[in-house]
């Protein structure tokens, strides 16, 4: 069965949603009023629609009800994301999952009784704050209770070390989801660099240097883990 999903609103963050949804096979309805953003879509996904989100009849006209969800993507203007948010709470969406922009969107949007609410912003932020602070994480995601999984450069106080001998769960309380390992591959007659994982690493797996780690654990710990071991 293919997912139906709708993405209201086409700016950097929606078109990032709407394509990846269609790259995964899913049926994506993309809307925006702008009708040249619209026309940039139409060959990525599914339907490209040009209309006011704001008229309930343009959206029963979608069918945008039978959408497995609906995520309410708006940026700059807030009034037509409001409105929207309206309209689909009225119309009973499946699902509905709307953007704050900041902390005062959201409380707005809660007491809306919207349930899922994306603040991409802020994890943005969070992502490039870490980086700035530790240069060798590639990746960095936040999780409630103070939890996050982090993409790690082999710190280099570790490097040839086995799982087993690093101590992850005993010495630093942290745990080993999976390795990223580069190898080098033939293509078109070319030799080149691709990253592969490793499945579920054993006790015995060597940590190499151009190895990415990919974490799960506290904040704290997984701070110390790379300050002492860098």
């Amino acid at each position: 069965m293919i997912n139906k999903f709708a993405v209201i609103g086409l700016g950097q963050f929606g078109t990032s949603i709407a394509r990846t949804l269609s790259s995964r096979g899913a049926e994506v309805l993309a809307i925006d009023l702008e009708l040249d953003k619209v026309e940039a879509m139409k060959d990525e996904v599914a339907y490209a629609v040009a209309l006011d989100s704001t008229d309930i009849k343009a959206l029963k006209a979608q069918n945008i009800e039978e959408m497995d969800a609906v995520v309410v993507a708006i940026g700059e203007n807030f009034e037509g994301l409001l409105l929207t948010t309206v309209l689909l709470l009225e119309l009973d969406v499946k699902r509905l999952i709307a953007r704050a922009a900041n902390a005062q969107q959201r409380m707005i949007l809660e007491k809306m009784g919207v349930t899922e609410i994306l603040s991409p912003e802020d994890t943005v932020g969070q992502t490039v704050a870490e980086m700035l602070l530790h240069p060798n994480m590639k990746s960095f995601l936040p999780l409630p209770d103070d939890y996050e999984i982090v993409e790690v450069n082999t710190p280099g106080r570790i490097v040839n070390s086995t799982v087993g001998e690093v101590g992850l769960r005993e010495r630093w309380n942290l745990n080993l989801i999976t390795i990223k390992r580069v190898y080098e591959e033939e293509k078109n007659g070319e030799k080149v660099k691709v990253e592969h994982i490793i499945g579920v690493p054993k006790s015995d797996t060597v940590l190499y240097e151009t190895d990415i780690i990919i974490l799960l654990g506290k904040a704290q710990d997984v701070d110390k883990f790379i300050e002492v071991n860098k």
